[in-house]
């Protein structure tokens, strides 16, 4: 369904016909959230229920992308719908900001008034060996008083968390230096950078993975560690998400690419996603910060 065409057979404006993927994202996502709520409360078929939620997801993805790349190829958009694009992108990633801003305030709220007020004098006799210390470390320090979370070890910036961050700097030069290359249609120079950066996001979602592996059995940090470990993981966690559906796309984008799809005048598909990379650029950059080095 479209309106008038011009000159060119380009619809005035393009609206989709009724998809079926916004309800099934939403199906995804829920079980995806419900399994992980059951999964850590230790109840087995949560961890299939997360599992069938990815799957639903991604084949959501790869049908809602398929579309899009062949209303986009078919001549479908005008600079009306680019438009339109362009401002749905930067709502979600503002969207994606507040999404971060709550778990950072969280984090900021625990440290610089929950912990302080527990360690007050008002509630000496609640907690009378409590310390106000950040982070919790052992039994008897912040959120243990009683011995109720077990001994672990925080996770310092060296080296893992280090790395990732020069690989996620790294990623954010090499696709801009891909957009560049674009923009001067020198597509086998631009499709090169672009599978760097691939690379170094998939490199970085794999050092994560060894990262949360030495922490669980090396460091016993977990979920169930305090507010601390509550904390790191659901914002390093959630980062990590991101940068792995931003992968996804960054390789989608790269084999369109190959096919010959966008030209310099007509590419946001590209400058979309590389809006979304480096956004999760800088967000890593506070959790570097804040989580690792404070």
């Amino acid at each position: 369904m479209s309106a008038a065409n011009d000159s060119h057979g380009t619809p005035y404006y393009f609206v989709p016909q009724p998809s079926r993927h916004p309800a099934m994202g939403a199906l995804a996502l829920f079980l995806i959230a419900f399994g992980a709520s059951q999964w850590i409360n230790d109840l087995s078929w949560g961890r299939y229920a997360v599992l069938a939620g990815f799957l639903v997801l991604f084949s959501v993805l790869f049908q809602w992308f398929g579309d899009a790349i062949r209303e986009s190829e078919g001549g479908q958009y005008s600079q009306r719908i680019d438009a339109s694009f362009r401002w749905s992108m930067s709502w979600f990633i503002f969207s994606e900001v507040m999404f971060f801003a709550a778990f950072f305030g969280a984090l900021f709220w625990a440290r610089a008034h929950v912990i302080p007020a527990l360690g007050s004098l008002d509630n000496q006799l609640l907690w009378p060996d409590f310390k106000a210390v950040w982070p919790s470390e052992m039994p008897g320090v912040t959120a243990s008083p009683a011995g109720t979370v077990a001994p672990f070890e925080t996770m310092g910036p060296w080296p893992i968390p280090t790395l990732n961050t020069a690989l996620l700097l790294t990623s954010g030069l090499t696709i801009t230096l891909a957009h560049h290359a674009l923009l001067a249609d020198r597509r086998g120079s631009c499709i090169g950078w672009m599978w760097l950066t691939v690379a170094l996001g998939a490199t970085f979602l794999g050092f994560q993975a060894y990262e949360y592996m030495h922490a669980y059995h090396e460091l016993n940090l977990k979920l169930t560690s305090g507010i601390y470990g509550s904390t790191f993981y659901m914002l390093t966690g959630f980062h990590g998400f991101h940068v792995l559906l931003g992968t996804l796309m960054l390789t989608v984008i790269t084999l369109r690419l190959m096919k010959g799809h966008f030209s310099s005048k007509h590419h946001f598909g590209f400058e979309g996603v590389a809006w979304y990379w480096h956004f999760v650029d800088v967000v890593w950059l506070g959790l570097y910060l804040v989580v690792y080095w404070m």
